[in-house]
């Protein structure tokens, strides 16, 4: 099934959902075999490092530092790839409006939106006032 293209349509029908638990972001030395254990979320590969995103109760019970939690706003609306840009960019501005930092990680269905704890339900608010 194709992901939407319309950047209206993907508006309209964004239906944003704050997942329970919070999560971290950290940057470790290795291999992804090295932490596959501690069940990232999400994973990337950066020259200083292997950036995970994990449960934040994982990387405590893990001893891994972090600076700050995060909620997870999962859009559910299958965007395409190639349309991500537009709603990114919309979603961004709006949570901008509000003060709210974000940091947008697409996957192959849906985008995810991880905000400071915080700072989470004034996110739901502000996405509640697109479309």
């Amino acid at each position: 099934m194709a992901g939407i293209l319309d950047l209206n349509q993907l508006l309209k029908s964004m239906q944003p959902e704050l997942k329970q638990g919070e999560y971290i972001f950290c940057c470790l030395a290795g291999k992804l075999a090295d932490y596959v254990h501690l069940e990232p979320l999400a994973t990337f590969v950066e020259e200083e490092g292997l950036t995970l995103i994990l449960k934040a109760e994982t990387a405590d019970k893990a001893g891994i530092t972090f600076e700050s939690k995060y909620n997870l706003i999962t859009l559910n609306v299958h965007s395409s790839l190639e349309a991500v840009g537009g709603l990114t960019a919309a979603v961004s501005a709006k949570l901008t409006e509000h003060g709210i930092s974000a940091n947008v990680v697409a996957a192959f269905y849906h985008d995810h939106i991880f905000v400071q704890t915080n700072k989470a339900q004034a996110a739901m608010k502000a996405l509640g006032e697109i479309g």
